[in-house]
């Protein structure tokens, strides 16, 4: 048994979709959660940038003393997953192949979408994927940069965001796919919106309970996983680095009462000698 928590982060509120499945799954476990929303979001930045962002956060979360980290993140896990599971000694997961898999699980037509950031759209992180999965799938990728400033300023419904979603998925709905792989983590609490715009006979993939079950899995392998009891429960840590005020208020309406209290990160530079959090 291992009583550490486990870390998790997200350019904002969009990674709190997979801390609800952790919590739910996993309700004896410590999670703490950092949403870099100084920085966020991430999907319009370069990739470059986004990896150095990520493996500072990673780099601090472990230095918090966790047991695993989740780059609950698709932008971030795109960008610096594979150089952040060679760098540091924890185990470290993204959210892009448990996505994945589970779109390849529910397709029928062998024809899957796929909507996420520019950012991750340009890696080409979920086609790399996909290859590694020798699969005959055919996957079209579509880029919905808009649905993270909507999600981030708590507007989940309406006109606005149904005309961008309308605009954005037109291709997906014309191309006949089954199947909608939500490659951000923001994208589930658009999730009514989504669906109606590309059509509601297509399934929406969230890879936040994919994700949860993965962390149970390498945490039964590891040897790592908590034994709760009956009425113990795991407590919950949220950090962000802009304005908590703003993070908690999406945060209870997104995730919950779990997030009673926000604590601030005060950034000082960029990673190396000298950098610092308080």
């Amino acid at each position: 048994m291992d009583d550490r928590p486990i870390g998790m982060f997200d350019s904002g509120v969009g990674g709190l979709t997979v801390a609800r499945a952790v919590i739910d799954l996993l309700p004896g476990e410590d999670l703490l959660y950092l949403g870099d929303t100084a920085r966020g979001p991430f999907g319009p930045r370069d990739l470059a940038e986004v990896r150095e962002f990520a493996l500072e956060i990673v780099d601090w979360l472990v230095g918090q003393g966790v047991k695993m980290v989740v780059v609950a993140c698709n932008t971030a896990a795109a960008a610096a997953l594979a150089e952040a599971q060679a760098t540091f000694s924890v185990p470290i997961l993204g959210v892009v192949e448990p996505g994945l898999r589970a779109g390849l699980r529910a397709t029928t037509r062998r024809h899957v979408g796929m909507i996420g950031t520019a950012a991750t759209v340009e890696s080409g992180a979920y086609e790399a994927a996909l290859e590694r999965m020798r699969s005959d799938v055919v996957l079209e990728s579509v880029a919905c940069p808009r649905f993270v400033e909507f999600v981030e300023s708590g507007e989940t419904t309406g006109a606005a965001v149904a005309g961008v979603a309308a605009e954005y998925l037109a291709p997906l709905r014309s191309s006949g796919v089954d199947t909608l792989i939500l490659g951000c983590t923001h994208y589930p609490l658009l999730a009514r919106v989504i669906s109606d715009a590309v059509g509601r006979d297509v399934t929406l993939i969230s890879s936040a309970d994919e994700t949860a079950f993965e962390v149970a899995d390498i945490m039964s392998m590891t040897g790592t996983r908590r034994t709760p009891t009956t009425t113990t429960a795991g407590s919950h840590r949220f950090v962000c680095t802009g304005d908590t005020e703003s993070f908690q208020r999406l945060g209870e309406r997104f995730l919950g009462p779990e997030v009673a209290g926000v604590e601030h990160l005060e950034w000082s530079g960029r990673r190396g000698p000298g950098v610092s959090f308080r």
